[in-house]
């Protein structure tokens, strides 16, 4: 057989799957169009585990669910439901088409019927999560389950349910609750939160759990019977924004047999720093704690929770504006500590918690997640010094509004968290070029008697164009606390650029930031996320700069950015393939062209916010929408009428 008629074997299937494995979901759902071998092999269990399909309910979702049935398993969540014929044959084909496969599924900003609920309900067999939060349209009546025949077919659906989330529900009572709960008897994960429970009727912890109140709202008794008799599954427990008590915390925590390892606690106004001992003391087990926005907490209870919590791994401390930087002093001995939250303490500049790193050695936490969103008191010293001790853990920052974060702060960032993930710096306004640049400002700026004054000079500190690396000496050095005197002499000059793995960027806010570093600096081609709102000194050159360089951006925010146009977008849209979200808010010169653009190029675009665009036209934006159903467009107070 000659050689050029030959037919080039075909991968094995397992082959191509291995390749897939290596690829980004939106790389490997591009990569499924190649061939059909290739669509079978991103049809791989492996790769549908968590695949979340979100869309409104509208008359275009029925083909679109329909289509999902080809699927193993999928993830669903449909916002808009009602109690219309829509709505209706959208439940229905959920259930035949999906019943077996869907592992989760929400209905946010819905108000369906009991009725469709509960005819789609005993068809969800494999149903893992389900998502009931702010649906006061099923309990309102009290009628919920209420027939012996509907809860025997739910909870033959739902017996292997193991997260249920009843959020922010005004009219969940005992006897509802109760109905519920006994069609999910194996719980892992329990949500109340914003639910109005009544701990305070709750009488003494002897009272027999058998006279329990059968009032209209939900009450302790009730929720303790429901942890008693799920105890020996359930691990994670939500009851944010209740009227949570300190008696009544002591009461959950005291069940028998009850071992918790994620309890979140936010917004709990009552809550002591006794209570939280008596908490630790109780469930010494838990992993994750959030204890956020309590504000009669002090720095007893963080001591409590370093001294109690020895596997702890995440606690989130924001808004509690009493906890000092005396409290911290020892929160970072907490060795498998590995996401901490510290946004808007608002006595919170770091030194002690970054004095006693030296002390702790090898034992120290080893951070993976650090915010301290809106800490004032936050200095360069304290980032230079954490990004030490923990450049090679941290994956996420967070230092948005810290107003005395400058360019040093920058440079330390840029030459020791090379593996950052997330990077948020919203806000800081002393942030400039020259920091994201790597570069040192010269402050005297003399005209070239030839040339003319072209505006301010860089120059480099270290190293060449691009990454400007410090010298491998500061690289080398032990991590150790540096004073803001220290910090002047070192000025490592290392670019923003030098963190290749970046996949969310925030530099919102930060008017000294121009189109020199943006079209210089923001080229990482992984990023995900990039805010640049509200900066008034960039142009359509960084928009084009960004989306060239930036190909697998989904989330792009440049609202009130009045140097943006139609001829940015007409530069960037082209490489804006895997948009997703799309803020141009507040952006002035933006047209209906630039709206047509964007949706003729970017396919996959779910939300488009173009408020305040006031040479934007309703009529556009009405044909728009009865053209493109899955769009969403956020056009408060900017359109114009024609």
């Amino acid at each position: 057989m000659d050689q050029d008629t030959k037919e080039t074997p075909e991968l094995p299937l397992e082959m191509v799957v291995h390749i897939l494995s290596f690829l980004h979901p939106s790389d490997r759902r591009e990569a499924s169009l190649v061939c059909r071998s290739w669509c079978m092999a991103s049809q791989d269990l492996r790769f549908q585990k968590n695949i979340t399909f979100r869309f409104p309910a509208t008359a275009s979702s029925v083909d679109l669910i329909r289509g999902l049935g080809r699927m193993s398993r999928c993830n669903l969540i449909i916002s808009q439901l009602d109690g219309f014929s829509v709505s209706r044959l959208l439940l229905l084909e959920v259930g035949l088409c999906l019943g077996s496969k869907l592992q989760s599924f929400a209905m946010p900003g819905s108000s369906i019927t009991e009725t469709s609920l509960l005819a789609l309900l005993p068809r969800l067999t494999s149903l893992r999560r389900l998502d009931l939060r702010g649906l006061d349209s099923l309990f309102m009546s009290g009628a919920f389950l209420s027939r012996n025949k509907h809860r025997d077919q739910v909870k033959a659906a739902l017996s292997g349910l193991e997260e249920l989330d009843l959020s922010d529900l005004r009219y969940l009572s005992n006897i509802t609750f109760g109905r519920l709960t006994d069609c999910t008897p194996r719980l892992r994960r329990l949500s109340l939160a914003g639910c109005h429970i009544a701990f305070q009727s709750f009488r003494d912890p002897g009272y027999p759990i058998e006279a329990v109140d059968r009032s209209s709202s939900l009450s302790l008794s009730y929720l303790q019977m429901l942890l008693m008799e799920q105890k020996s599954t359930l691990v994670s427990l939500d009851l944010s924004r209740t009227s949570m008590t300190p008696v009544s915390l002591r009461a959950i925590t005291q069940v028998q047999g009850l071992v918790l390892e994620e309890l979140c606690l936010h917004g709990s106004k009552e809550l002591t720093d006794y209570a939280v001992e008596v908490l630790v003391k109780h469930q010494p087990n838990l992993q994750k704690l959030d204890i956020s926005a309590c504000p009669r907490l002090t720095n007893r209870a963080v001591e409590a929770v370093v001294l109690g919590l020895k596997t702890l791994t995440h606690l989130s401390l924001s808004h509690d504006w009493r906890i000092t930087e005396d409290g911290l002093t020892d929160l970072l001995s907490v060795s498998s500590l590995r996401s901490l939250d510290l946004s808007e303490c608002l006595h919170i500049n770091g030194t002690e918690m970054v004095n006693s790193l030296e002390r702790f050695g090898v034992a120290r936490a080893q951070l993976e997640t650090l915010s301290l969103k809106r800490c004032p008191y936050i200095r360069d010293s304290t980032v230079f010094s954490l990004a030490q001790f923990f450049g090679n853990t941290l994956r996420e920052l967070d230092l948005t509004s810290c107003v005395n974060v400058t360019d040093l702060s920058l440079r330390s960032i840029a030459t020791w968290l090379k593996r950052l993930v997330v990077l948020r710096l919203g806000w800081c306004k002393e942030i400039t070029d020259w920091g994201l640049l790597g570069m040192e400002e010269t402050r005297k700026c003399e005209a070239d008697k030839e040339m003319g004054d072209k505006g301010p000079r860089f120059t480099r500190t270290f190293g060449n164009m691009g990454f400007f690396m410090p010298p491998p000496s500061l690289l080398d050095e032990q991590p150790k606390p540096v004073t803001h005197k220290e910090l002047l002499k070192r000025q490592p000059g290392t670019s923003l650029l030098a963190l290749r793995m970046l996949q969310e960027l925030d530099l919102s806010g930060c008017p000294k930031v121009t189109d020199s570093s943006i079209t210089q600096v923001v080229r990482y081609p992984d990023l995900r996320h990039l805010s640049l709102s509200t900066l008034p000194e960039i142009t359509d050159a960084s928009l084009a700069s960004v989306a060239q360089h930036c190909r697998s951006l989904t989330s792009l925010t440049c609202s009130h950015c009045s140097g943006i146009s139609d001829h940015g977008v007409a530069q960037a849209a082209p490489y804006l393939h895997r948009l997703q979200h799309l803020c141009l808010s507040g952006c002035g010169d933006i047209t209906d062209k630039s709206l047509f653009l964007v949706v003729q190029q970017c396919k996959r675009l779910r939300t488009l916010h173009i408020s305040r665009c006031q040479k934007v036209s309703a009529k556009t934006v009405d044909l728009l929408q009865s053209q493109l159903p899955f769009l969403e467009i956020s056009t408060a107070n900017c359109l114009h009428s024609e």
